[in-house]
């Protein structure tokens, strides 16, 4: 049972640096980035060349996914996002923009794999995880202690920066109202250009995290990309601590739900495992479309409590009746 727990935890917080910065980037550019599954591969195929070429421990690829990834997807707001921006593109022209610039890493990461493939003679598609290849630590996996840490580290750093630092506070401002924010002398532009380089390195760091869990290809980030958009709209599309918060229920929800479905109907229920985080997207659209944080608890509650009084004095009644 502990073991089923560690690894759901261990892809929940992968979900949740995945999460992060895809909310980043949305409060600040209102710009949902559908290559954002894609730029985490990049982080992927970097720990894959530290272990496979270079013969390094895939952990220390860390600082050159989050740099590359960073860039990456610095590009895609600096080169295409931005000037669409300046010529009027509406959200449905950003979106499928987004999606071109998906196609185009998928691309260039198919070229790289099979310059490995044909130079190094190494499996560069569906290649196993990377965990004979982890430490462990009072007999718990490395994969495990790694992903905690970095998420504890992310939510700590990112809670100062927002709170504690004048770029919080412009971060904030931009975030509530960009025009206003520019006005009053903020930066809003150097806002958005670490917002994007940050979650780009999110994905990096997440990226190499990725194949000790997963098997490895360039085609992974599609199948990313549908739990970490459900991860943060579950948790709330408008707030960084709701991301990480969907990114936590979504994650443990996937994983501890397909493995009870798979128990009691069979392993071939793991081929659809996508269904689960889907068909958490679609209840959280219908019935809560701005995410856990958007719900105003205090008026659910009192509206709840009226429900469960009303039912309450209707079944005293009726024993009344009975009676």
């Amino acid at each position: 049972m502990w073991m089923l727990l560690r690894d759901a935890i261990t892809y929940a917080c992968m979900l949740i640096l995945l999460s992060t910065g895809l909310t980043l980037t949305y409060i600040t550019t209102k710009v949902p980035n559908f290559a954002h599954g894609e730029i985490a591969v990049i982080g992927l195929f970097v720990a894959f060349t530290f272990l496979k070429i270079f013969g390094l421990n895939p952990y220390l690829a860390m600082p050159a996914a989050f740099a590359l990834s960073a860039l990456t997807a610095l590009g895609l707001y600096k080169l295409v996002l931005k000037p669409l921006m300046k010529r009027g593109a509406t959200l449905d022209h950003l979106m499928i923009a987004t999606l071109g610039y998906d196609i185009l890493i998928f691309a260039i990461l198919n070229v790289y794999a099979d310059v490995l493939t044909k130079v190094y003679k190494v499996k560069t598609r569906g290649f196993m995880p990377f965990r004979p290849y982890d430490f462990t630590v009072l007999d718990q996996p490395g994969i495990f202690l790694v992903s905690v840490v970095a998420v504890v580290v992310l939510m700590v750093t990112l809670h100062l920066l927002l709170t504690r630092t004048r770029f919080g506070i412009a971060m904030r401002a931009t975030i509530e109202n960009p025009n206003l924010a520019s006005v009053c002398g903020v930066n809003t532009e150097l806002v958005y250009t670490i917002s994007w380089i940050l979650a780009g390195g999110l994905a990096g760091i997440a990226g190499v995290l990725l194949p000790f869990y997963f098997r490895g290809s360039p085609c992974l980030g599609f199948v990313l990309i549908v739990p970490v958009f459900t991860a943060s709209i579950v948790g709330g599309f408008y707030s960084i601590y709701g991301a990480m918060l969907g990114g936590a229920i979504a994650g443990l929800s996937e994983y501890l739900i397909t493995y009870a479905i798979a128990s009691a109907v069979g392993p071939w229920f793991l081929s659809y495992r996508v269904a689960v985080p889907l068909i958490m997207l679609a209840i959280t659209l219908l019935i809560a479309p701005e995410g856990l944080t958007g719900i105003n608890w205090r008026r659910a509650g009192s509206l709840l409590k009226q429900k469960l009084s009303g039912l309450w004095l209707r079944l005293a009644s009726l024993g009344g009746v009975k009676a």
